[in-house]
């Protein structure tokens, strides 16, 4: 049996199966299997005429692989992954190279990286975005670990990497966990967008009373302006899309529940743990629990009392402003990104460089857009910047349209519209550019109940108070 294939695939799901064949497309030999036979005998229909084999086993799939062998995991993130390692480990030689392409948690990529190091091997930790189209033709791709892991799947990971004015969508980021941390930021970025997406999506609806079809055309034109990109492109699909069962609006018939699987929560985890504030990201993984309870809205809905009004303001001065307020609050939630990735890299040693992370999500992501651009421009002409609300361009189209991002939220307030994520976004902005806040108070009433002392404006230490005393 020649042992010749570049990579080995393990879990022939959607995404493994896509990147499988994508990396075949580019003429590289890749060895496949599933624990599911049906999805590895699926590989002979699929790819007749390609570089591709379908192994019974995991011995049999190792067999197939030229040395330094090169596994790829594409399975659910937690303790399938540790499974696959303790089969894969004993049949593998010192060298090798296992990779996690799946959105396990940083930590756990840490944990095995650490553990298989010790033990001889490469572990890469690479986060992959762009859904079954990204992988099949596609992704972004967000690898951490050894350099010279890489430099041994550089160009197969090149090769099926979304292209960007001819640039790959890929590049080493940085040691350990790093592509693992940056892919679930990306994921709390994209929380973030979604909900603010769907906050105009509400006060048009149930603001404007805008049809679908009308929906349909506005967020179409949003997205050949300064708000395109892929979010906003799938809004306007969305709406247009019919039902097949009743011929309805599809939209119409999804229920109003939206869950999450945990990416979201673990950025606003580690923020928290980093002492970093990510307002709109936060926000939007409560929504999405809040939206879950839906029994309880329900009947909170009959018996709350709140302003039932639709908006009196003109609609087509509304819909304008309200793009405006959304492009403000976009880059409000990318600077809360991407400052908590540079926290992260000074805490946990990544050496992450901005200006790269913005070039790979500029192809094949879900949050790819066109205002990542401007992000990237922003790192390259400031490498350490601190927040992209530094940056005389991006903080000058923030300040630009802060008054159409005010005018929106108060409407939705007037009218009883939930705007959490806009108003979040708001509040992080005047946050962050007031030279005084009151946590004095708070310091005060913490040194007041629990004598957790205080420091002073003029003079260095901390200090405590005998507040109750006369």
């Amino acid at each position: 049996m020649d042992a010749n294939h570049e990579m080995g695939v393990i879990g022939l799901g959607v995404m493994g199966r896509g990147l499988l064949m994508n990396m075949a497309d580019h003429g590289h030999p890749v060895a496949g299997f599933d624990k599911d036979p049906d999805k590895t005998d699926a590989l002979k229909g699929l790819a007749e005429g390609k570089p591709v084999r379908g192994a019974k086993g995991l011995e049999e799939l190792v067999s197939l692989l030229r040395r330094p062998r090169a596994v790829l995991m594409l399975v659910p993130a937690g303790r399938v992954v540790d499974s696959a390692i303790e089969e894969l480990l004993p049949l593998l030689e010192e060298g090798d190279i296992v990779i996690d392409a799946g959105n396990s948690h940083f930590k756990d990529t840490d944990r095995r990286a650490g553990a298989l190091s010790g033990k001889g091997f490469h572990y890469l930790g690479v986060g992959v975005s762009g859904g079954e189209q990204g992988a099949r033709h596609g992704a972004s791709i967000m690898p951490g670990g050894p350099r010279e892991a890489y430099d041994r799947v550089e160009r197969i990971l090149v090769d099926v990497a979304a292209k960007v004015d001819g640039e790959p969508c890929v590049t080493l980021l940085g040691h350990g966990s790093a592509g693992h941390y940056v892919k679930m930021v990306h994921n709390g970025i994209e929380y973030g967008l979604m909900q603010l997406i769907a906050e105009t999506y509400d006060l048009m609806k149930r603001g404007l009373g805008i049809s679908n079809e009308e929906l349909r055309e506005i967020y179409g034109r949003w997205n050949q302006g300064e708000l395109g990109g892929f979010l906003v492109e799938i809004t306007s699909r969305i709406f247009g899309r019919r039902d097949e069962k009743t011929g309805r609006p599809l939209i119409d018939q999804i229920l109003d529940a939206a869950r999450q699987k945990g990416t979201g929560m673990w950025t606003s985890q580690d923020a928290m743990d980093l002492q970093l504030p990510v307002p709109t990201i936060d926000v939007a993984v409560a929504m999405r629990n809040l939206s879950a309870m839906k029994e309880l809205r329900e009947k909170a809905d009959r018996t709350l009392e709140g302003p039932r009004r639709a908006l009196s303001t003109d609609r087509g001065v509304f819909v304008d402003r309200l793009a405006r307020a959304l492009y403000a609050a976009m880059i409000l939630t990318y600077a809360q990104g991407m400052s908590q990735l540079a926290r992260a890299s000074e805490a946990r040693k990544y050496h992450l460089r901005l200006e790269d992370v913005a070039r790979i999500w500029q192809g094949g992501c879900i949050i790819r857009a066109e205002l990542l651009k401007e992000i990237r421009a922003a790192f390259r002409r400031t490498p350490d910047l601190a927040s992209l609300l530094l940056d005389d361009r991006l903080g000058g189209a923030v300040a630009e349209r802060q008054a159409d991002l005010r005018f929106v939220i108060a409407t939705g307030i007037e009218q009883g519209i939930p705007v959490p994520g806009l108003t979040a976004s708001l509040a992080y902005y005047d946050g962050l550019r007031s030279g005084w806040l009151p946590a004095n108070l708070i310091q005060a009433q913490r040194d007041f109940f629990g004598a957790h002392t205080y420091e002073r404006i003029d003079e260095a230490g901390t200090f405590h108070t005998k507040w109750q005393e006369t």
